[in-house]
């Protein structure tokens, strides 16, 4: 198996030139609705005409593809091993959503060391087409995986809802990236909730904390109503910004997604697709010598 740090040098002569939006959407705790807001938030992206991938980073738990109704036959496991590319395990969604597919139910994948962690986003090397917008779906929690994979990535999603272990948990995770690793700029998306307002009331709550406690910048990315249409959708396996396209929820995530569209892209560090992979790749090796 090659060394994934050998590759470092080579990913610099990548033809990939295009600024590329390379967002993480995370949480402090599971049951938020995080994988659901990163699917339709990748597809109202392409439907607003943007080349976007969703890279599925729950590397034990996925369910992307399970939410999209796809059922591809290879996933990254198959790239760790060397038995196929990035390329060959990306299936097309709704709209031309590209999507990136991890495994589910294996044990090993849910624990990569960070050289295995760094051999798979070193596959994005050989991802032949141009792309606007990456979506990193992390898994929920403060697992190594989701720490680096926040670290590489420009920007951070960080998804809460109306429940006091989502704010704290939110909070705790905020506050690791930050104190441990100097992230200091935030998005707050709140979800399900009751109204527009109640939405404010969350991101006032949570920022009042870290404004006194952190160092930190949280920015209102929207917020996402309860809706009975998105249940339904998930019961369909179908976005529902696909499915109720003119529901609530659909016309929130639409907003949001214009909203994204609208952040400056960063240049040099961050603000190409390679970065994030050497980012990965320099993460691993820190963790591996320590």
């Amino acid at each position: 198996m090659h060394n994934p740090f050998d590759q470092a040098a080579g990913i610099r002569r990548m033809k990939k030139t295009n600024p590329v939006r390379v967002i993480a959407v995370t949480s402090g705790k599971g049951g938020v609705g995080k994988t659901n807001l990163s699917v339709n938030l990748g597809l109202a992206l392409a439907e607003q005409g943007k080349r976007v991938a969703l890279l599925d980073a729950d590397m034990g738990l996925a369910n992307v593809d399970v939410l999209l109704g796809m059922y591809p036959k290879f996933n990254l496991s198959h790239v760790l091993k060397g038995e196929k590319t990035l390329n060959e395990i990306i299936v097309t969604g709704p709209s031309g959503l590209q999507v990136i597919p991890a495994s589910s139910g294996l044990q090993h994948m849910s624990d990569l060391s960070t050289v295995e962690q760094a051999a798979v986003i070193r596959a994005f090397s050989d991802i032949d087409q141009d792309l606007d917008v990456l979506i990193v779906d992390t898994a929920a929690g403060i697992s190594s995986s989701v720490i680096n994979f926040a670290r590489a990535c420009q920007e951070v999603i960080v998804v809460v809802c109306d429940e006091p272990t989502s704010l704290t948990d939110a909070y705790a995770f905020i506050k690791l990236l930050n104190r441990d690793y100097g992230l200091s700029r935030f998005h707050i998306l709140t979800n399900m909730v009751q109204s527009a307002q109640q939405g404010q009331n969350l991101f006032q709550k949570l920022t009042k904390v870290t404004d006194r406690y952190l160092d930190v910048t949280l920015q209102f990315a929207g917020a996402v109503p309860y809706d009975e249409y998105l249940r339904k959708a998930v019961q369909q396996q179908s976005p529902v910004v696909a499915a109720y396209p003119r529901s609530k929820a659909s016309l929130a995530l639409k907003n949001v997604a214009r909203q994204i569209n609208s952040w400056p892209i960063k240049g040099q560090a961050g603000g190409y697709l390679e970065f994030f992979i050497e980012r990965m790749i320099q993460y691993g090796a820190q963790k591996d010598v320590a």
